[in-house]
């Protein structure tokens, strides 16, 4: 049986994702903001711990994005490369090293779900949309003034909602979301009450990166409260920064470090 991810057969064909490498384009839009360090901590298992240097900062990120693998065959069938995603990350250290972690995060494709849990994402089903730039129209350029709107859903109900408003070129887009992951690979055993049948801690990251210019910008973030969601724990409690950015990102694969 061949295939990278079910269902595997003899060729392979109707797994749920072509093997890496993965190619990535997208347009970025990222909110960072501080939260109360002891509800970041709770969400990091051991053996991680809080960043030394500011632990309540949070990047609460959505994404539009186009992705293949080798040949770029995906992109001429849109429904298997076009997705949209609304992450959150948050930073955390280990063995004395600084890495980002997505600790909630959501998805409308499952090709890029099962990636995601491949890769120790905690990816869930959800409904994102964001503002597309156009250089004609209604739609707004990249450019000061510019204002983009963004919404997260999952399970019927709203989770997020923000408006940013482009200011400047910006230097960098953001610090919270600029280090390699740190994520936790886990596989509950099939006997109940057993211990997990594996869990690894993985480090992975940008095999190679490029972009567009940041934009910094104003940003209004507002969470919402779900019976089965998380993400309004989190609370805004001092904007950072916001920014838009369009990347361009491969991935092919990480290390395990414990």
């Amino acid at each position: 049986m061949t295939g990278f991810l079910h269902p595997r057969t003899p060729t392979g064909r109707a797994s749920v994702t072509a093997p890496p490498p993965w190619h990535y384009a997208g347009d970025l839009i990222t909110i960072e903001y501080r939260t109360d360090p002891a509800r970041i901590a709770a969400l990091l298992p051991a053996p991680l711990m809080p960043a030394a240097d500011d632990p309540g900062a949070v990047a609460l990120i959505w994404a539009d994005w186009q992705a293949c693998t080798d040949g770029g065959a995906e992109l001429l069938d849109p429904v298997r490369s076009q997705y949209r995603e609304c992450f959150v990350v948050v930073r955390c250290q280990f063995a004395g090293r600084t890495y980002s972690r997505c600790v909630f995060i959501w998805v409308d494709k499952d090709f890029s779900l099962a990636r995601g849990l491949h890769q120790g994402y905690p990816k869930k089903f959800g409904s994102i949309h964001q503002t597309r730039p156009h250089p004609y129209g209604p739609a707004p350029r990249i450019e000061a003034g510019a204002r983009f709107g963004a919404t997260l859903a999952a399970g019927d109900r709203r989770l997020a909602e923000a408006v940013i408003e482009l200011t400047e070129p910006s230097p960098h887009n953001g610090f919270v979301n600029a280090h390699p992951m740190a994520h936790h690979r886990t596989q509950p055993s099939i006997e109940l009450g057993k211990p997990d049948s594996y869990t690894e801690l993985v480090e992975s990251g940008a095999a190679s990166f490029d972009g567009g210019r940041p934009w910094a910008a104003r940003a209004d973030l507002r969470l919402f409260e779900s019976p089965t969601e998380e993400l309004a724990d989190l609370t805004v409690d001092e904007y950072i920064g916001a920014y838009y950015r369009q990347v361009g990102v491969t991935w092919n694969g990480g290390k395990v470090l414990a």
